[in-house]
């Protein structure tokens, strides 16, 4: 990927129907803090497959879909269609060389001022598409420590979780910051009723008697996409029941295996959880096989899920 920016982004930056040079990318200081209080974001993942030489955009059509109803439930719009989007990721990748895994963030923003503590209704806004290389975590064979945070999720009374906008992801940002002084990797955080939700920016799964269990939407939870799709491949790839429902915080420290799962985290294994051992201390059986199969289904390794992936080159 050619890169600008302290080789941190692409070349370009798709903005409001148009790629534009990354250093032309500007926004003025008075605007940016206070766009991002009503701002949503969508982050996609494409993997590269060497053998096909192919970029491949995981499930792009339902992070759109996500984006939009993201974009309707703080009150603000804007012009374009799905299908206009979906090009104009592929016209960003494309224009961004990108020949490795990328991760994509289209995001909208307000250009309301700071002299506006707070975004009206379909105030104007600016959709942008940005680009970025990013380190794989499947198949790296790492767990992780976690600790239950003393933080709670936010709920649907309070900032709706299934809203994927910055300003919810202060709360996880808390338990992280939390989790990290104390020794540990990550965090997970209860709700207001004591029941698991997530991690900072990652659903939640345990393994248990044979079934893939995971909090179910009303426990306050992202409508995960990476959650959707392990919850469709486990049964076959893993030979596992899946259940969506309410889980206990007890139920953590007797689970036979537990990780997270998300666009970003992709499968992140956990292998403790306030000190103690999830199953035998390692990586488990499930936890091993979902990973294998889950970085073949979004490299194109086989058949398998063809209509959720984009081809961009």
């Amino acid at each position: 990927m050619a890169g600008s920016g302290e080789d941190t982004f692409g070349n370009y930056v798709w903005r409001d129907g148009r790629l534009v040079p990354w250093a032309e990318a500007t926004v003025h200081a008075t605007l940016v803090g206070h766009a991002s209080v009503s701002s949503v974001f969508e982050g996609i993942k494409a993997y590269w497959n060497p053998e096909q030489k192919q970029l491949h955009v995981f499930r792009l059509k339902e992070h759109l879909e996500r984006f939009f109803r993201s974009i309707k439930l703080v009150r603000l719009s804007q012009p374009y269609s799905i299908e206009e989007l979906s090009r104009a990721v592929v016209e960003t990748l494309r224009a961004n060389e990108c020949r490795e895994d990328t991760y994509i963030r289209p995001w909208i923003i307000t250009k309301t001022s700071i002299k506006k503590v707070m975004a009206p209704v379909n105030a104007p806004v600016e959709v942008l598409i940005t680009t970025w290389p990013f380190q794989t975590r499947l198949l790296s064979g790492d767990g992780c420590k976690v600790c239950v945070s003393s933080w709670k999720r936010v709920n649907e009374a309070v900032a709706p979780p299934r809203i994927k906008a910055f300003a919810n992801y202060h709360n996880g940002r808390m338990a992280e910051m939390e989790a990290r002084l104390n020794g540990y990797d990550w965090a997970l955080l209860l709700n207001e009723h004591g029941k698991v939700t997530e991690g900072p920016a990652a659903c939640f799964g345990m393994v248990r008697d044979n079934t893939l269990i995971t909090p179910d939407l009303g426990s306050g939870v992202l409508e995960g996409i990476t959650r959707d799709t392990f919850l469709r491949m486990a049964p076959e790839l893993a030979d596992v029941k899946v259940q969506e429902r309410a889980v206990d915080r007890s139920e953590l420290y007797t689970a036979d295996e537990m990780f997270f799962m998300g666009t970003g985290r992709e499968l992140w294994p956990i292998i403790e959880v306030d000190r103690f051992p999830v199953g035998e201390g390692k990586i488990g059986r499930v936890t091993q096989m979902l990973d294998r199969g889950y970085n073949s289904l979004v490299r194109g390794g086989g058949d398998k899920g063809a209509e959720w992936r984009t081809p961009v080159w």
